[in-house]
This record gives C-alpha cells, sequence and structure tokens, in this order.
C-alpha cells in the first residue's frame, strides 16, 4: 500500500501506543523517521524480550510488533542535539511524541516553535492523564483506574489484566483517526494543527455499554469472566463430550431457537427463556441446562450443526492454533529491517 508515500512522519514516541501509530503510517508508504535515545539504549521494548527470547537478537519480539513496515531507525540525544531533530522536522508532515506535562516546553520542542518553522507540520501527542498531568500512565495502571479491572476475572477472585495493553492500543487508533481528520483539515487549508489523546480519556471513551450502564440504569458492573450483563446466552464457556471448549454469542430469540435445535432442547418456549430479558435473570438455570446437553455431544457434529444454523459461537484457540488459520497467516509481515510483525492494516481498499 502506498496511500501515503508523499508524507514524512518523525516518530519521537516509545513504548506501544506512539509507535503503533509510526507503523500504520510506515505501512501505507509513508517515510518514517523513529528517534530513539542513544544513551538509553533506544526504546525501551527493546530490552522487553520474554525469557525464551535470543539474547543476541537485533530486535525484541516486543518491539517488533509494534516498530515494523520499514521505519528509519535513528539515534539522536534530543536533549544536547536538538538541532538535528529539528533539521528532520522542517519538512516532516506529522511528528509522534508522548510528552507529558512540561516535557516539551523543557526541550523547546512546544507547538507554538514547531509551528514557526513548519506552519504545515500536524502534531500528535499522547498523555496519560491528559497533557496537564505529569503522572507516569502504563497500560494495566490505566485498566485499574478507568474501571477495567474491577471487571474482570470470576466473582469473588482477583481481577484479570487483559493480556494485550488494550489501552494503549485504543489510543492508537484514537490518534490515527484524529490524524487522519488533521490531514483533511490541511488539504483545504494548508495548515497544520496540534492533536491529542490521554489513555485515560479514551479508556474511559471505551467503557461503551458498560458506562452508560451505569449512567442510565446505575448498574456498576462487577466481574462476570466472559458473560454479556445485558445478552443471554453470550459469552457462556460450554464444552463437548471430546474436550473442546468453546463460547456463545446467542443475541436474538431468533438464534436462541436455533440453538437449542441444535442441541435438541425443547425450551425456547420455556417462560424462564422465552426472551432476552428472561434468559439474563435465569442464566444460571440455562447455563446448566446448555452445558449438561453440549457434555453429551461431539464437536465435529455440534460445530456443524451450529454452523447450519447459523448460530454465532468462537471455538477457543490458542495463538499458536489461530496463526495456523489462512486468514491470520496473510497478516504476517517481514519487512527490510528483518523485523517480523502482525500487520496494522488488515483492511483492504480498492
Amino acid at each position: 500500500m502506498e496511500q501515503f508515500k508523499s508524507l514524512k512522519v518523525v516518530e519521537l514516541a516509545g513504548v506501544l501506543a506512539g509507535p503503533s501509530v509510526g507503523m500504520f503510517f510506515a505501512e501505507l508508504g509513508a517515510k518514517v523517521v523513529k528517534v530513539e535515545n542513544p544513551n538509553t539504549g533506544g526504546d525501551v521494548t527493546r530490552s522487553w524480550r520474554l525469557a525464551t527470547e535470543k539474547k543476541d537478537a537485533k530486535y525484541s519480539a516486543y518491539f517488533s510488533s509494534i516498530n515494523g513496515g520499514n521505519k528509519e531507525f535513528k539515534f539522536i540525544d534530543v536533549k544536547s542535539n536538538r538541532d538535528e531533530l529539528i533539521a528532520l522536522l522542517k519538512d516532516a508532515d506529522i511528528f509522534l511524541t508522548n510528552f507529558r506535562k512540561g516535557k516539551a516546553e523543557k526541550l523547546g520542542l512546544n507547538y507554538e516553535y514547531l509551528k514557526s518553522i513548519n506552519s504545515k507540520l500536524i502534531v500528535g501527542n499522547i498523555s496519560g492523564y491528559g497533557e496537564e498531568s505529569d503522572k507516569p500512565a502504563f497500560d494495566v495502571v490505566l485498566q485499574a483506574e478507568s474501571g477495567y479491572l474491577s471487571m474482570t476475572g470470576h466473582p469473588g477472585e482477583p481481577p484479570v489484566k487483559l493480556p494485550i495493553a488494550i489501552i494503549d492500543i485504543i489510543t492508537a487508533h484514537m490518534l490515527k483517526e484524529a490524524l487522519l481528520i488533521a490531514l483533511m483539515k490541511r488539504n483545504e487549508t494548508g495548515e497544520g494543527s496540534y492533536v491529542s489523546a490521554s489513555l485515560f480519556e479514551t479508556a474511559v471513551s471505551s467503557l461503551i455499554n458498560q458506562g452508560t450502564n451505569y449512567l442510565v440504569a446505575n448498574h456498576v458492573a462487577k466481574p462476570m469472566g466472559t458473560l454479556h450483563p445485558n445478552i443471554a446466552p453470550y459469552g457462556e464457556c460450554l464444552t463437548t463430550k471430546d474436550g473442546k471448549s468453546f463460547v456463545l454469542a446467542v443475541g436474538s430469540n431468533k438464534q436462541f431457537a436455533a440453538l437449542c435445535k441444535c442441541l435438541s432442547l425443547a425450551i425456547e418456549e420455556d417462560e424462564r427463556f422465552k426472551d432476552n430479558i428472561s434468559r439474563v435473570t435465569n442464566r444460571k438455570a440455562l447455563d446448566e441446562l446448555l452445558s449438561n446437553a453440549t457434555k453429551e455431544l461431539e464437536s465435529t457434529s455440534l460445530f456443524q450443526k451450529l454452523d447450519e444454523q447459523n448460530v454465532p459461537y468462537g471455538v477457543i484457540q490458542t495463538v499458536a492454533e489461530v496463526f495456523q488459520h489462512p486468514l491470520a497467516k496473510k497478516l504476517v509481515k517481514t519487512d527490510d529491517n528483518g523485523i517480523t510483525y502482525v500487520t496494522s492494516i488488515p483492511f483492504k481498499i480498492e
């Protein structure tokens, strides 16, 4: 893809959110120059290695995940050699940063100055708790402070962190959207912009139905495992006779009737399960009936029936199993730097 081959992006941001934005533009053809601090060994994720990774490998797996796409890596001590960075910015289109309060001013990189050297420059900054806060922010901290950890896991058990840095990832997507809007604006006005996104605000915005459940119905979400507070059976984990585990995502009466047909359960007219709110109210009893039924069925025949009846379900797979799927294999890329990664552009434009 070369939708942005005329763009130059300078990436000073480190760790995950900012670099993933840079990779997005790199994969779409932009020239992306990643600026790293030589005094610290570069982006900290270069050192975030699994215990099983080779110590002499050029890139860590974590670093590779958000720095693919043929980025150009340049080591500059911005504090002592600011002019080299400024030279890069004079003809740049986008400047990616993750400055906390006062850091841009301390480095002499505040937006007013940058605008004076390049009026077309679009600055995209990611902060933790908004640009008036200097509190450091990492994903697990945000998962805690924005309500996510209070909803994960099972009742009476410790919370469970989502195994990916979901707040960073969503914030990166938010900043991408803002930058694309800023590029559209620049096409009309010829002027650059300053756009920003914070991890905390993004996390709260992304609470979606759990947030409005509280605002509208005063419902405070509690740990429910994989279950959905508004829909049943949705998220119920079931096991077949031969030990295959899967989840259901039944969102309508029609789908529920089809599920009952597949399981040979004549319960769709039962008063306890006649509609969604009844199923939510009586989901424990429903789960017991479904669980007992699936334990008597072989996975191959059951899944075939569910497919034929268009019942939404998903077999629980490991990451290794996921990458055996033809569509997943197509998403794996290796760039000219020798970095292997999962592409950030799984969409198509024709």
